[in-house]
């Protein structure tokens, strides 16, 4: 696809046709970023200095994703379905976002705004007016992405919301995937929960850690995510075996944290979220749905992860 990059003060609302072919570009001194408005999906942050690429490729061999925005659900309903006001709805795993086309609002070499908007489609399988923004931004040698959510109803929004964004591992030839760890910065017990058929369970386990060190290991995602609730860290810096800070990755204000690989692939998802997958015993009525996230009529609500590359 052609990388656009659209200088400041250009407004920019083309239609959807022309951006199935086009990437949004935004470049610094430090890093190049590019979004694709299908999903206002992250394809690519590299290095300005080094020209190294952090994120995954999308191999569909493994998996054929980025950095997908999970709306309005995060992970898998019961049976696919939830019930809102007595009426029963279906969604797929992660919600529609990812695939929908974002109008561009506004970008300049350092920002963009990209906008997805509630219509007819969306209202059959999720029946609420919303305004779903996801702003991204270079700042010296960090990448931030903010999530914003309007309700310009005056019924109540009930969604979740989270990120998916997949780094390389190994980046450097002639390095493996256990040449590398996850350095959380507070040292504390990492208890995950436990997955069924993509739904949580009610079991927990502890995953081996050093210090707040979660070595790299294939074999860690073999049944799937392992998701942590309640933690105290709002950083993790992803680490080569040499102790050399790869990138870190901050995620203040998300009650929830996913890290997943498809099984053998040389990547890892950092997932920031608010909200999560139905439990097994969930009775699937949305407003009850752990996690869920309430914004009143002309509410916002608004988070940000972020992504740091240091000097090397």
């Amino acid at each position: 696809m052609e990388a656009v990059a659209l200088r400041e003060n250009q407004l920019v609302k083309l239609n959807s046709s022309y951006f199935r072919s086009i990437m949004i570009e935004l470049f610094s001194k430090h890093l190049r970023a590019v979004i694709n408005p299908m999903g206002a999906e992250l394809t690519s942050l590299k290095s300005i200095q080094t020209d190294l690429e952090y994120i995954w490729q999308a191999d569909p061999a493994f998996w054929g994703k980025h950095s997908p925005v999970l709306f309005p659900i995060v992970g898998s309903l019961k049976n696919n379905t939830y019930i809102f006001e007595e009426k029963s709805y279906q969604l797929p795993r992660h919600g529609f976002a990812r695939e929908g086309i974002f109008t561009v609002e506004k970008v300049n070499d350092l920002k963009a705004i990209f906008t997805l908007t509630s219509n007819a489609e969306t209202m059959k399988v999720y029946p609420f007016t919303f305004q779903l923004q996801l702003v991204y931004e270079l700042v010296d040698r960090n990448l931030y992405c903010t999530y914003i959510v309007h309700n310009p109803s005056k019924k109540t929004l009930w969604f979740s919301i989270g990120g998916h964004p997949a780094f390389r591992v190994p980046l450097y030839a002639g390095e493996q995937y256990e040449d590398y760890s996850l350095q959380f910065n507070q040292s504390e017990r990492l208890d995950c929960w436990l997955l069924e058929d993509g739904l949580i369970s009610h079991q927990s386990k502890e995953v081996p850690s050093i210090n707040g060190r979660l070595p790299l290991l294939p074999a860690l995602f073999y049944n799937d995510a392992l998701v942590f609730k309640n933690l105290q860290s709002t950083k993790i810096t992803l680490e080569n075996r040499k102790n050399q800070a790869a990138l870190r990755f901050l995620f203040k204000g998300f009650p929830y944290l996913g890290i997943w690989a498809a099984k053998d692939a040389p990547f890892v998802c950092l997932e920031p979220w608010c909200g999560h997958a139905d439990t097994v015993a969930h009775n699937q009525q949305l407003m009850h749905k752990p996690g869920i996230e309430k914004l009143e009529s002309s509410g916002h609500w608004e988070r940000r992860w972020g992504v740091h590359i240091p000097i090397f």
